[in-house]
């Protein structure tokens, strides 16, 4: 027996149709009067936090839109926003959207390197940096510094939201594939519209919850679970941007009043280790966890479920599609799976060999999207030969193997491909490569994911080294600073091991799979003497 897809069509977006405004316009299930958003510097000192009502939001977004008009950005233009984490960095990505430019979110850990790449690679005519920023940019290419951003903040609010269409470009994220580089992601302003079934199918958000969200404010986990689907429900949206110890995710959820707490699986480890479990429960307003980003091990939804009595729901999605298959409240969670389809969602496991016929029950497939849903991206940045390879007919097909099984829930069994999984970000594994071989005593360098205790694993790097030279930490040390140039710190290995040879494949390619077996100890890492 077949294990079908969802065959319920989904729900198509209004023909005009504007991100910012489906989030923030007037009207709708938000009170002006009420909070928004909560930006927390200090998670002892919630009570100080910047809050801004839905009426603030709805001004301050365009007065940002008006502001970078009148820069000369152009509607359809690209805007990379390399900023720190603050309100400066969601009122522009919203600001843009209302304006009708293009903003691409980019990680503040990004190198100027990194920076530079995407400038160029996304023809981006402005870019947002802070102050003493290094990044080297095109004579053409408008720099926003910290006081350009300050005046843009002032302008006079735009009358309305720009009359986009719901497939008209709205914003593009960069994510790693199989390439040496990343590769941009083109969504359309229907995206936030494909947010729908993620309400009731993963969050079961209202218009009375607290949404905290643990991410960073470039991260597309963050801006659609923790703003987007807030605002859009109505409810507040809270964010941290303080230090990251260990023990401030605990003291926001009980400070911060929230109902629904989204985090990757290692915040909630965080949370167990540090022993926060009263505090961030003791307040009985956190109603679920939800974790996306990465797989949630079973044995942590086991650990958190006895600790705190609430339950954790998982969803999966990815840079092109956001979360499409979750599990969620009322609905039995497997250990082990992620759920099921979304209402809605047309999902199925293709062969790996090609045709569009679903895998049987129980049999493992390549995860497909179809082409109707309003959250599946526009297609990849200039990459005709990415976009040509990722569609089968009217299907999306990821490099994700999965199963169905005979009442619909998905289980993973790893990747087509060896992209990797650091945080939540996914890494390509000859982006890393080709940085640490430009070491000089680098002959050859293989990186995977190297599982370091159960359910955790960190990104490794084998590495063959030139005759004559000796190897040891400090050598492995001088690799990793060495990649640190160009390398963002999720990207960069926390292992590195000394080989004679890399496992290869009958015609020659690496084997990174094989490369656990290898039985080396790390001249650097968690369980390195060094």
């Amino acid at each position: 027996m077949s294990a079908p897809p969802t065959l319920l069509p989904a729900d198509p977006a209004p023909a005009r149709f504007n991100m910012a405004a489906y989030c923030l316009a007037a009207g709708g299930p938000r009170d002006p009067d009420k909070t928004g958003l909560i930006l927390v510097g200090d998670a002892d000192a919630p009570e100080r936090a910047a809050r801004f009502s839905f009426a603030e939001l709805d001004d301050a977004v365009r007065r940002c839109a008006a502001g970078l008009l009148a820069t000369g950005v152009a509607p359809g233009e690209r805007l990379v926003i390399a900023l720190p984490n603050t309100a400066d960095y969601l009122l522009l990505f919203f600001g843009a959207l209302a304006a009708g430019i293009v903003p691409l979110p980019a990680s503040a850990l990004l190198t100027p390197t990194e920076v530079a790449f995407l400038i160029e690679d996304a023809g981006a005519t402005a870019v947002a940096l802070p102050e003493g920023s290094s990044v080297a940019v095109s004579g053409h290419v408008r720099v926003l510094a910290p006081a350009d951003v300050a005046s843009i903040r002032r302008a006079d609010p735009l009358p309305s939201y720009a009359d986009t269409a719901a497939d008209d470009p709205a914003f593009m994220i960069y994510t790693s594939g199989t390439s040496r580089e990343p590769k941009g992601v083109l969504h359309a302003h229907r995206s936030a519209w494909g947010r729908r079934p993620t309400y009731a199918g993963w969050s079961g958000i209202g218009a009375d919850d607290v949404m905290l969200h643990a991410g960073a404010f470039n991260w597309s986990y963050t801006l659609s679970a923790g703003l987007a689907d807030p605002w859009a429900n109505g409810a507040t949206a809270v964010l941290y941007h303080g230090p990251r110890d260990a023990g401030a995710w605990a003291k926001l959820i009980a400070g911060t009043g929230a109902t629904l707490f989204a985090a990757v699986p290692g915040i909630y480890r965080q949370i167990l280790k540090q022993g926060g479990i009263a505090s961030a429960t003791g307040t009985g307003r956190l109603r679920h966890g939800l974790v996306a980003g990465e797989a949630l091990p079973p044995a942590l939804l086991a650990e958190w479920e006895a600790a705190t009595r609430l339950p954790l729901y998982e969803a999966f999605g990815m840079s092109e599609c956001s979360t499409f298959v979750s599990n969620r409240p009322g609905m039995p969670v497997r250990a082990g799976s992620p759920g099921r389809p979304q209402a809605g969602r047309r999902i199925a496991a293709l062969p790996v060999e090609g045709g569009t016929e679903p895998a049987a029950t129980d049999e493992p497939g390549l995860l497909a999207v179809h082409r109707s849903d309003p959250g599946l991206m526009i297609g990849y940045w200039r990459r005709p030969d990415e976009d040509e390879v990722a569609f089968r007919g009217d299907w999306f097909v990821s490099s994700d193997l999965v199963s169905f099984d005979a009442d619909g829930y998905v289980w993973f069994h790893g990747r087509a491909d060896d992209v990797m999984n650091a945080g939540g970000y996914r890494v390509s594994p000859l982006e890393v490569e080709a940085a640490l071989a430009r070491h000089p005593a680098v002959a050859e360098v293989a990186a995977a994911e190297h599982a370091v205790r159960d359910g955790v694993t960190v990104i490794g790097a084998w590495v063959v080294v030139k005759p004559g030279i000796e190897t040891g930490a400090e050598l492995a040390r001088a690799i990793l600073d060495r990649s640190s140039l160009e390398l963002a710190a999720y990207k960069r290995p926390r292992e590195v091991f000394f080989v004679e040879t890399l496992p290869r494949t009958a015609n020659g390619k690496v084997a990174r799979r094989l490369l656990r077996d290898l039985g080396a100890t790390p001249a650097l890492g968690p369980r390195s003497a060094g």
